[in-house]
Order: structure tokens, then sequence, then C-alpha cells
């Protein structure tokens, strides 16, 4: 048995406009057991936070882990082995940012959950929906108009974020197969997309019958279905046929905001990645097709925010990076800083994320139950939340089930 006691925290979760008074919190093995200003243990080891502000381990709902390439077409081409030791060295990266939990929309696979869990790979806890499903032309299907390739290539390739399917009986088929391999949830591409070539942002993809087997089947199995949406059309659509998890919705306009709330679906904007794509997409290697389609999204994106939060609807945060742009994966917390209050930024790491995962009280939470997932920030970021950019540089601590994965020292 492992025992850890943390002492003299001052816990910054998103639940309130300030840190709480100094906590110690003790640890056993993999979960926390007791948060009080009074926990104590004669036999646990110390780490002494006066000073210091204490987080749960930051949670993204929307990553690629398999996105080695910003260029998706080439990055599902790739050599399943190059692929793999890439997303372990993205994965890392991850949880060197302190983030500790992370949802793949769309491309991971089981055999990655197990290398984490299993292995003791340095990365987040991993919650995967394996690949995405999409319809002939829709977002994932990457062969250009010219291309005669069969769809079928992609079954096997792990650099593929989707799968193609086409009819209620395929989706059926496809979300089944998708579960039957460790799916947490089923991720359908229900509108066009920015880095795929012959879908122009506004369609509908899919069938309403299609959206609604697929959220059958995931309904069956205790699942979700999140869908990749941008227009509000689509977005009203979606939720009629039962999807709960809405990715994107850039482009949603006010009114819908509530009916979202109403339903009890949830949001996860991903401003990122177009904030970065419209600046370096192309260098990045982002086709002239898709760069076209960036400023069509990205300034809708940030402007729904205020209306979500105004309506009070549930926002994860997401991130959405593809290739040499992981490293920015904290930059959400800025662009998100400038039209929400800083704890509602941070709750949407923690709290509300693990909302969106279906993890309540396990993960973003420091309470007895949870994991011992921790991360340790040099200041309050709740005054200044480009502490949490950086790298992890103002960061010097990060625990997840109770391994220390960073300690710079300082503490």
């Amino acid at each position: 048995m492992s025992l850890k006691l943390i002492k003299n925290a001052r816990i910054v979760d998103g639940s309130r406009a300030e840190p709480t008074e100094p906590q110690n919190i003790l640890i056993e093995n993999d979960k926390i057991v007791e948060v009080s200003p009074d926990a104590t243990s004669s036999s646990a080891d110390v780490i002494d936070l006066r000073g210091k502000t204490l987080m749960p381990g930051l949670i993204d709902c929307h990553v690629h882990v398999i996105a080695t390439t910003t260029n998706l077409g080439r990055n599902a081409d790739l050599p399943n082995s190059l692929v793999a030791l890439r997303s372990a060295k993205i994965m890392e990266r991850m949880l060197m940012r302190g983030f500790t939990t992370v949802r793949d929309l769309g491309g991971a696979d089981y055999g990655l959950v197990e290398a984490v869990e299993q292995d003791g790979l340095a990365a987040p806890r991993l919650v995967i929906c394996g690949k995405a499903l999409s319809q002939t032309g829709g977002h994932t299907d990457y062969r250009g108009r010219h291309s005669l390739r069969s769809v079928d290539y992609y079954q096997d390739q792990i650099g593929s974020l989707g799968v193609v399917v086409n009819g209620v009986d395929e989706v059926r088929r496809a979300a089944r197969d998708q579960i039957k391999g460790g799916a947490e949830f089923i991720k359908v591409m229900a509108n066009g997309g920015v880095s795929s070539p012959t879908d122009p942002i506004a369609i509908l993809a899919f069938s309403s019958d299609e959206l609604k087997a697929a959220v059958e089947e995931a309904k069956n199995a205790q699942m979700y279905v999140s869908g990749h949406l941008y227009t509000d059309e689509a977005v009203r659509r979606a939720l009629e046929c039962g999807v709960e998890s809405i990715e994107h919705a850039n482009l949603i306009k006010r009114e819908t905001a509530p009916m979202i709330r109403d339903a009890g679906a949830v949001v996860i904007p991903t401003n990122v990645t177009y904030d970065l794509l419209a600046r370096d997409g192309a260098r990045f290697g982002l086709g002239a097709e898709s760069v076209a389609k960036i400023e069509d999204v990205r300034g809708a994106g940030l402007e729904c925010l205020t209306y979500l939060h105004e309506a009070g609807v549930t926002m994860g945060y997401g991130s959405d990076l593809l290739g040499e742009m992981h490293d920015h994966q904290s930059e959400e917390f800025l662009l998100r800083g400038r039209y929400l209050p800083a704890k509602d930024v941070i709750r949407s790491a923690t709290i509300d994320a693990a909302k969106v995962l279906r993890k309540e009280g396990e993960i973003g939470v420091i309470a007895p139950g949870a994991f011992a997932d921790m991360i340790v920030v040099d200041g309050n970021p709740l005054e200044d939340l480009s502490l949490l950019t950086d790298q992890g540089a103002h960061i010097p601590f990060i625990m997840k089930g109770g391994r220390v994965f960073k300690d710079a020292g300082a503490l």
C-alpha cells in the first residue's frame, strides 16, 4: 500500500472564484481518501505545498492523439508503427502540460488505452471512440475528387481518424465494431469539415435515420453519441436525433443555445485549432481547399462562447489540434479567457469536462473517491490563466492515479 499526504494545498478546481483555504489531502494508492484541514498519517510520504496552488489534473475533451501530421490524408497513409510511436510522444507531452485525462475523438484504438493503463506509458488517461463514422465524401473521407482508392484501405490504418459507412445497416455495424473494440462513446461526422477535401462546412452529413441508428446503438451499450457539428441547422437536427455531445458548434445561433441546455447536451468548443490554422495552416501542410474554409468558422466560434455561457450550457475544454500544432494545446485557456470568467474557463477543463466524459466524481475534482490526478501551479491561475500554458513551465508537479510523473524539486 502506498500513502501520500499533501499538506497546505490551496485548491483551485473551477467551482469558486478564489482558492480554498489550505487543505490536507490523503492519497492511498491511486485514489484520494480524505480532504480536510486536519487529514494526517504517520506513515505517509509528505508533500508540503505551502505557497502553491493545487488543481485537479486537467482534462481535454477533444484531442486526436494519432494525428501526427496536420494533413490528415497523409497521416492516414503512414505506417502503423510510425503513428503509434509518434502518438506515444504526443501523449507524453500532453501529460507534461498537466492534462491527466484526454478524450480522443477519432483514431486512437484500445491498444493505446492498454499501453497507458497496463504498461504504464507516460500519458494521460485515454477515453476513446475508436474510428469516427463518416459518410462517403464526408469529414474523414480524405480521398480527393479524383481518387479511386477503396475506402476499405483505411480500415486497418491507425493514422486514419475514421471509417466510411453509408446506410443504416452500415452505420449500425460500424458502431458495433467500435463498441466491441473498446470505445466508450460513438463519434459521427454530421457536418462538413475543415481538414477534409470534398465537404463544404454546411453540408448535412448522414440522413436522420443514420444518425438515429448510431444513437440507438450507443444507448443500447449505455453510451452516447458525439457529433462533429458546425452549423445551426446541423446542431438542431443532431439534437432531435439524440446526439448528446456537440463538438465545435461554431455557427450556432443565439436562440439555439437554450435548446442545447434543455436537451441536456454538452458543447466542446475548439477555438485554438482555428486560430492556429488561420495563421499557419499552409505552413503546417494543410491543403489549400482546407485553408479556404477556416474563416467560415473561426470568428463565429469565439463569439458563440458568450451566448453558450449565458444560456448555462455545459462546455468542456477542447483543443482538436493536429501534428505540429499539439504544443499549443493549453492556449485554448487564453482564448476562452477573453470572453469568459477564469473560474468558468478552468471549470471547463475540470468539473464540467468530467461531466462530458461521464466520469463525474472520478476525475476533475480533488475529493474522496476520485483518482489522485493533481497538478501543482506556481501562482494562482484564477488571476493569470497563462500559468497553465508554456508547456507546463509553471507546473512543477504532476500526479496521475497517485503516480508522480513530474517533480521539478521545487516543493
